[in-house]
């Protein structure tokens, strides 16, 4: 075993922070963002596919999203998946384009979507903890098999701990500012 490597644990945690992003983006505010349809999968040629492999999603308006579907046989599949996708949003089928327009959020759904927000962060604090304890178990492996010494060993460890709150606090700032986005009317 060799002496661990600080570099791939940092870009563990970066990860863990660009997933809750790309999280975040599929999160809906009051606002139209093509990312929302994201995780839409459309049942299309006998296979699911993403709905960004059979449709372009455009942005039209502040509160509208378009959904231009290249196949014409797909657009009643298209729709389907929309409706089906539990984002509560009801397609206007248009020949082969779908007309999404995005209702104003409650305060009631709103706070629903604050707590989800806050779920995906703390997924990401735990993932980002996770990758802490498998460094420094590496780094405890590595000291006792005489690859590094027990100082070098408490140095890395403190250099692991300040990585590791440095990803957690961008998880909270990102937190903040969906919450902000979320909340805004």
């Amino acid at each position: 075993m060799a002496k661990p490597d600080l570099k791939s644990y940092r870009d563990r945690m970066d990860r863990s922070v660009s997933t809750l992003k790309d999280e975040y983006s599929g999160l809906r505010t009051g606002r139209a963002n093509a990312g929302i349809l994201d995780p839409i999968r459309v049942d299309a040629y006998g296979s699911s596919s993403p709905l960004n492999a059979v449709a372009a999603v455009s942005v039209p308006e502040p509160r509208m999203l378009s959904v231009s579907v290249w196949d014409r046989g797909l657009v009643v599949a298209v729709e389907k998946a929309i409706r089906s996708a539990d984002l509560g949003l009801n397609p206007v089928v248009d020949g082969q384009t779908l007309r999404i327009p995005i209702p104003p959020l409650t305060e009631e759904r709103r706070k629903d979507l604050v707590k989800l927000a806050g779920k995906y962060a703390e997924q990401q604090k735990i993932a980002v903890r996770n990758v802490r304890r498998d460094a420094n178990d590496d780094l405890k492996k590595a000291e006792k098999a005489g690859e590094i010494s027990q100082d070098e060993q408490k140095k890395l460890e403190t250099e692991v701990q300040k990585d590791t709150d440095a990803a957690i606090k961008r998880i909270d700032e990102a937190l903040k500012t969906k919450e902000v986005e979320i909340m805004q009317v």
